[in-house]
Order: structure tokens, then C-alpha cells, then sequence
């Protein structure tokens, strides 16, 4: 039987070479596409899934302000959770983040992405120890756990266990080899256990939110409990006392300094990848919404590459009508024939698949690099959801019309009538209407993802980095060194000068911050009654100008100005906004303690990017707030002439010199870095742009398999009407109408959920576009042409039929 089945199939295969192509082709880049988003979704869900801790662990999040969100917390509280915390288990001080070194043993050096910790670290992230032991790895302030191929790399086939090593400045012994057994939150390729003394440094002071925390919980019901009390401890430490030692109530310094109780939320680690409230660890965090729609729109596709899949095999059914009424004849009862189509929807599904597996492994290198990942077709659960996809497949796209087809009237298709149910072609029209609802989703969708996209890119920033260059700058000095400060200052002041003689370089300055990033230093001050948690803009001397951020008024800070590196600062607008002065210039601000005079109003910039709201700024020379300087990782340097690749060239061969002697020399483009801030986004509207192409593709399959078919079955009318003198123009209005009624209906039924969802995704940015009829209307004409395109193709075929061959019967 089964072999009779095969050879059937295969004789169709032959004689329905276009079907079965659109057939397999639509349900393959359907099912790729679906592929795809799931190889995307394992891999983001595989994220700490290992940790067998991960329900236990929270993070500490310090909530400082309405929208600024801290993974980072006070030393201070270490004595407390030593005796008044009986709901921890333990808990790990640490660098959420990595500092990217050189560690040397004997003459080789290798630069390591290294976190430091407490000796608790491996109690929360319980890597696998391939030589030592986790509890011996960090046991104390000289100990140092590398990974597995950090140690081949420093080591090659020595032991490393109890080889000292050198790590900025100091000699430390390893005393433990692991390896990640999978995707986590921290993944450092060594770990050091100086934590300690860092901390007791800090340990009396309640105003440095400077270090990582991690808790581990013996009953994770009870963290609501843990962050109330960190609370109440953090306002006792700071409001209390502070303004106890002002000497005024609590009323009266939370009126005069804001309300001062930062709030603590303990954020599970099984949650740190893809719900962060913030970015709270060295892997950084997923992008969910993009996720979400990824899965999404690969559902939608495979959704219409079904519907597609059962309209052509619905239309083909026309050409089978006789063949499975002579099988009825000859004994074949309805479940032998539903049981003959589905046998063929799973050969056709199974090559589909087979021809998907094809497309995502040659295209896998390009997806990994559009999302900045290494992917693999592999693991239990991957195969395992492939085989749900098949079963799924076959269910949906297999059952309809086999059922359809079995239940065709023996002796009406024997005598050429294959009219078939109302209910019949309601569901086929049905199904192209859905077709069409998915294609206009994707139609609007996609155009308005470009708008936002191109608005972002082409605002106006209020700056411009097009020719500043930001080269990467390490602070080689321990701040506990004797005269730190003026050993940093005196360094830098040395390679502006240096640099500033090289051919091609017209100035050179920097801040204690970094374009298109988050990082840096924020602090609150009060003015007439208000708060206001301002970005810490530490600057030198032509920066601002350098950068060409406007002013609004006043003026810069200027080198022959004493002042200006005393007492002076300028604010940006939003700032202005907050303290409701109308005439700021001259007015005095206390600062940390600090009285200083605003000397100018800069207009608002995108510092963090475009999606992005614009934050309050304070803005003042190193020499003012003189700690400030330690905040700048980057030295800007603006870059003029011809020859920007011989200007870059000698400036690697000063700081390979000079500067950065032991450190590959590192910089990029301003612009170029900052475009990489909205880069998800860019990403996202290509990924509408593609899927949108392969949408209309398969709807168009679709289309053309059921005007195929509707058109099949009015031949006769067709001939009837042509005979009786009916012209070929009113004919393909006739065979027309219908489609343009189903597309009218698509289009209306998807207006409210495209409106809908692409507002939704516009709230992710400060600055946006408002929906305007524009996209809809430019999303129905493409509609309507394609249908007319296909539709009247088909139609004017009809119209040229051969009017005898289907009348002679009669």
C-alpha cells in the first residue's frame, strides 16, 4: 500500500512541478524561519539554567531615583549581614563587571577579562573545578581561580596549581582551574579575592554606591523581607545621620536635600538575562522584546506558509477529483484516501523540513553575526522542538485537505462537477483573507520601523563625532598612592600635549564620560526646594566645543578664566527645566558641599543615544571637582586633514610607546560607537525588511493558488460567457472583484493590531515618530497592486481559453 501511495505521490511530483515547488518552498522558509527564532530563544533561556543556585541568588538593585537604577550598593553594609540577617545564607561583595588586564607568568602575558570578589564567589556561581577545589579557589587575598582556557593559554601542559603569577603589580597564586558548564551572568576568565580590603576602606561610608552584591537566600520568599530592612538600615545610615550632623529633623533635610531613601530591589539571578530591571552584570542583559518578536513574527510566517500549503493543495485538488472518485470505486473508503494525503503531507512536510535545516545552516553565519552570537544546530531540546514543529506541521497544514479531498461525491467528480460546500470556500477564503491580514501587518509594520529608524539616525544629536576619534585610556596609578591625583593629572596634561603635535590632529580634550554609554558618576544637589539627580560631566578645556554642543546661554569655560576651574559650572536644559530659573547665569548651587556659580546653559544632547531620554547634566573642569579626572576612560581627539589613516597611525605609535605600552591601542569613531547605541533597533527594522519579502512571497503563493482554483472551477462559465459575446475587460472584473473584496477585509482586520503593536514598540524610545495614515495608506496600495497583479494574470490566462474544449460535453 504504502508503496502504491509513494509512487502516486511521485507521479504527481512529476506532473505538478510548480505546486509542489510553491509547496515545499513556502513550508521551508517558513519552518527556517521559525528555526531561526528558536536557536535565538534556547540560547538567551540557556542563560545561568545550569546554576543549580539561580532561584536563590538575587542581586541587589539600589533604586536612587525615579528612572536611575543602580547594580551597585554601599561597603557598609557588610557588618549587618553578618548578625542581622538570619534569612542569608551568605552573601559576595563583588566587580560586576570586568576589568580586562594583563596577568604574566615568567615571560608570557596574556590580557584576561578578570572580575574581583569575596571567597563566597563560587558558592553563587558554582563553576565546575577541574583542578582544585571551589572552597579552597579564593582563600585569600593572594589567591587567584583562572578558567580552564585561560590556563592553557598562561601555562600550556604545566600544572598551574601553586604558580604565581603577576596581576597588576601583584604576585598571586593559582589555586584553582574551572570551566562554565554553560551560558551565565559572569563569566570571567579569572577571579581574584581582593575584595576584602576594598571594603574596609569603604566600610563607614553610606554614600559610594561602588560594588556588586549578591545574596543568597535560604527561603527566596523571603527577599521582600531582606530589602525592607536593607532599606530601613540605608535611611537610618544616611537621612538620619546626616541630618543629625546638619543638625535639623529628618523632615527638614529631606526638604532641603530631596526625599533620600533609595530603595533596594533584590533581583533574582534566574531573571538577570532576559527581565532585568538594569544592567547588572559583566554578560549584560537580552534583549526580551526583541526576542519576543522574533518568535513572533517566525510564527506568523509559518502560520501563513500553512495557510498557503493547504490553499495550494486545496487548489490541486481539482486535478485528483477523478482519481480518488475511481479509488472510491474500486473499495477505497474515506480513511484509506485521508490516510494517502496525510502520507504525502509528511513527505512533503519532511523535505520541507530537510530543505529548512539546509537554509538556516548555510545562512547560520550571517544570523550569528546580525545578532553578535555563536549558534548551533544541536542539543536534545533543539531536535526535540523540530519534531514538534514536524507533528505540528503535519497536523495543521495535512488534516484539512485530506479531509477535503476524501470527501468528494463519487459519481458528481466522475461526471466533471467538482463544486464543492459553502462551507468549503468559506474556509478558503477565510484563509486568504488571513493571508492578507498577515501581509498588510507586515507591509505597515515594517515601513513604520523604517520612519523611527531613519528619524533616530538622522536627528539632530545636539553634538557631532564624526571626525573625533575616543582612543581607550587606563589609569595606571592605585589611588592610594601618595599625590594619586596630581600623578593622574600631570599624566594626562603629558599625552594631550604629545598628541597635539602629531600632523592632523586639531584638538585634543576629554569627560568623564562616554558617548552612547551609561556609565558615570551622578550625584544630587538642591536649588530653591527641588532635587535634582544630575550626570556628573567632569571636562577639560574644549571639550563641549570640541564636540560642538551649542550653547543656549552664558558662555563655556575658558582656560583664561581663574574661576572657571574653581567655582564654575555650566548646566544643560533639562537642568535648567528642573530648577525653574528663569535667568540662571550667575546663581549659586551647592554641589556635594561645593558652592558653584553657573556660568552657561548647554543645549540638550544625546549622550546615552537617541532612544534614550536626555538626563540632567552638571558640567565642570577636572580642577574643580578634582576626583572627577579618574572617571575618564577615553581621551577625544578631533582629527582634521586628508590623511585621518596616517594621523591615527602615528598616534598608535606615541601611546604603543609611551602611553598604553603594554595594551593593544584601542579607539573608535564617536559616531561610529554612538550609531551602535540604537544598533538593536537597526537590527530589528532589517529583520522586518527581510521577513517582509519572504510574507509577501508566500502570500503570494497563496494568492495565486486560489485564484488558481477559483478560476479552474468558472472555466465553464467562463466559455459560456465568452460564447455568449462577454468582452475580455468585463471578464477580468468578473474574476476580480472577489480578491479585491478579500483584500479590503485583510487590510481592515489588521489596522488595529499593526496600530496597537507598533505603538507599543515605539514607547522604547525618548524621541519618536507619531503613527500617521501615511504607512497604511502606502500599505494598501502595495497590497491592492500585488493582488491585481496576481489575480489579472491568472484571469486574462482563463480569458484566453479554448472555448470548445469546455463546452463540447454539453
Amino acid at each position: 500500500m504504502l508503496q502504491n501511495w509513494l509512487h502516486i505521490f511521485l507521479f504527481q511530483i512529476k506532473n505538478n512541478k510548480l505546486f509542489t515547488a510553491l509547496n515545499v518552498l513556502g513550508l521551508s522558509i517558513g519552518i527556517a524561519g521559525l528555526i531561526f527564532a528558536i536557536l535565538y530563544w534556547n540560547d538567551e533561556h540557556s542563560y545561568n539554567a545550569w546554576n543549580p543556585e539561580k532561584e536563590k541568588v538575587f542581586e541587589s538593585i539600589s533604586k536612587v531615583s525615579e528612572d536611575d537604577y543602580w547594580a551597585s550598593n554601599v561597603a557598609a553594609f557588610e557588618p549587618y549581614f553578618k548578625k542581622d540577617f538570619p534569612e542569608l545564607d551568605t552573601y559576595c561583595y563583588f566587580d560586576n563587571w570586568y576589568f580586562e588586564e594583563i596577568i604574566q607568568y615568567q615571560n608570557k602575558k596574556e590580557i584576561v577579562k578578570i572580575t574581583d570578589a569575596q571567597k563566597t564567589f563560587f558558592e553563587f556561581f558554582p563553576f565546575t573545578f577541574i583542578k582544585g577545589t571551589a572552597k579552597s579557589a579564593l582563600q585569600d587575598n593572594a589567591s587567584i581561580a583562572i578558567s580552564d582556557k585561560t590556563a592553557e593559554r598562561l601555562f600550556g601542559s604545566e600544572e598551574p596549581i601553586g604558580k604565581m603569577v603577576t596581576y597588576s603589580g601583584r604576585k598571586l597564586v593559582v589555586r584553582g582551574v574551572y570551566t562554565i558548564p554553560g551560558k551565565s551572568s559572569m563569566a570571567p576568565n579569572a577571579v581574584t579575592c581582593l575584595m576584602d580590603g576594598r571594603l574596609v576602606e569603604n566600610k563607614d561610608n553610606w554614600g559610594n554606591f561602588n560594588y556588586g552584591l549578591l545574596l543568597k537566600l535560604k527561603n527566596p520568599a523571603d527577599k521582600d523581607k531582606v530589602s525592607a530592612r536593607m532599606v530601613k538600615i540605608l535611611h537610618e545610615n544616611r537621612a538620619v545621620r546626616w541630618a543629625k550632623e546638619e543638625g535639623l529633623t529628618i523632615a527638614e533635610w529631606m526638604k532641603k536635600n530631596g526625599p533620600g531613601k533609595t530603595q533596594i530591589i533584590l533581583e533574582p539571578l534566574k531573571d538577570a538575562r532576559l527581565h532585568a530591571i538594569t544592567e547588572g552584570y559583566a554578560e549584560g542583559k537580552g534583549n526580551y522584546q526583541f526576542l519576543l518578536i522574533m518568535l513572533g513574527l517566525s510564527v506568523l510566517i509559518l502560520v501563513l506558509s500553512i495557510v498557503n500549503y493547504v490553499n495550494l493543495a486545496t487548489a490541486n485538488a481539482i486535478k485528483r477529483a477523478k482519481e480518488v472518485g475511481v479509488r472510491k470505486i474500486l473499495g477505497a473508503s474515506k480513511g484509506n484516501i485521508v490516510k494517502q494525503f496525510l502520507f504525502e503531507t509528511v513527505l512533503t512536510v519532511l523535505f520541507a523540513i530537510l530543505l529548512s535545516l539546509v537554509l538556516v545552516e548555510l545562512s547560520l553565519p550571517y544570523y550569528n553575526e546580525f545578532l553578535g552570537k555563536k549558534l548551533l544546530i544541536h542539543g536534545n531540546q533543539f531536535y526535540g522542538q523540530l519534531i514538534l514543529i514536524f507533528v505540528l506541521t503535519i497536523v495543521l497544514a495535512g488534516i484539512f485537505p485530506a479531509i477535503y479531498v476524501s470527501n468528494f461525491e463519487t459519481l458528481k467528480v466522475l461526471k466533471g462537477n467538482f463544486g464543492r460546500s459553502k462551507s468549503g470556500i468559506w474556509l478558503r477564503n477565510t484563509m486568504l483573507i488571513l493571508q492578507f491580514s498577515i501581509a498588510t501587518f507586515f507591509i505597515i509594520g515594517s515601513y513604520i520601523v523604517y520612519q523611527q529608524i531613519q528619524y533616530i539616525s538622522t536627528k539632530d544629536l545636539g553634538f557631532k563625532g564624526d571626525k573625533v576619534v575616543a582612543i581607550s585610556y587606563r589609569n595606571p596609578y592605585d589611588w592610594r598612592e601618595k599625590d594619586y591625583l596630581a600623578k593622574l593629572t600631570n599624566r594626562y596634561n603629558l599625552i594631550k600635549a604629545e598628541v597635539s603635535k602629531i600632523k592632523g590632529v586639531a584638538q585634543v580634550s576629554t569627560g568623564a564620560f562616554s558617548f552612547g554609554s551609561t556609565n558615570g558618576s551622578t550625584s544630587s544637589f538642591v536649588y530653591k526646594e527641588n532635587t535634582i539627580q544630575g550626570r556628573n560631566m567632569g571636562v577639560d578645556f574644549g571639550m563641549l566645543e570640541m564636540m560642538q554642543i551649542q550653547l543656549k546661554e552664558g558662555r563655556f569655560l575658558s582656560d583664561k578664566i581663574a574661576s572657571d576651574t574653581i567655582n564654575s559650572m555650566l548646566i544643560n536644559e533639562t537642568t535648567l527645566k528642573m530648577m525653574n530659573e528663569k535667568n540662571p547665569i550667575g546663581k549659586e548651587v551647592d554641589w556635594n558641599g561645593n558652592k558653584l556659580k553657573i556660568i552657561g546653559v548647554v543645549k540638550d544632547f544625546n549622550l546615552f543615544g537617541p532612544q534614550a531620554e536626555i538626563p540632567p547634566m552638571v558640567f565642570f573642569h577636572f580642577k574643580t571637582i578634582d576626583w572627577m579626572l579618574q572617571n575618564a576612560s577615553k581621551i577625544h581627539v578631533k582629527i582634521s586633514g586628508d590623511n585621518p589613516e596616517q594621523t591615527l597611525a602615528e598616534i598608535e605609535k606615541f601611546w604603543t610607546k609611551k602611553v598604553d605600552t603594554e595594551y593593544p591601542f584601542s579607539y573608535d569613531f564617536v559616531d561610529k560607537a554612538y550609531a551602535r547605541t540604537y544598533e538593536t533597533y537597526v537590527k530589528q527594522k532589517n529583520l522586518f525588511a527581510l521577513l517582509n519579502v519572504i510574507v509577501i512571497l508566500i502570500a503570494l503563493f497563496g494568492l495565486f493558488a486560489l485564484a488558481s482554483y477559483s478560476i479552474q472551477r468558472r472555466m465553464k462559465e467562463i466559455a459560456i460567457r465568452k460564447t455568449l459575446g462577454a468582452e475580455t475587460g468585463v471578464l477580468l472584473k468578473e474574476l476580480s472583484k472577489q480578491y479585491i473584496i478579500f483584500c479590503l477585509i485583510g487590510f481592515a482586520i489588521a489596522l488595529f493590531p499593526v496600530y496597537y503593536l507598533l505603538n507599543k514598540w515605539l514607547e522604547n524610545f525618548a524621541f519618536r515618530i507619531e503613527i500617521s495614515f501615511m504607512p497604511f495608506v502606502i500599505g494598501f496600495v502595495i497590497l491592492l497592486l500585488l493582488t491585481l497583479l496576481v489575480v489579472l494574470s491568472r484571469a486574462y490566462h482563463a480569458t484566453r481559453l479554448d472555448v470548445l474544449k469546455y463546452l463540447k460535453y454539453e
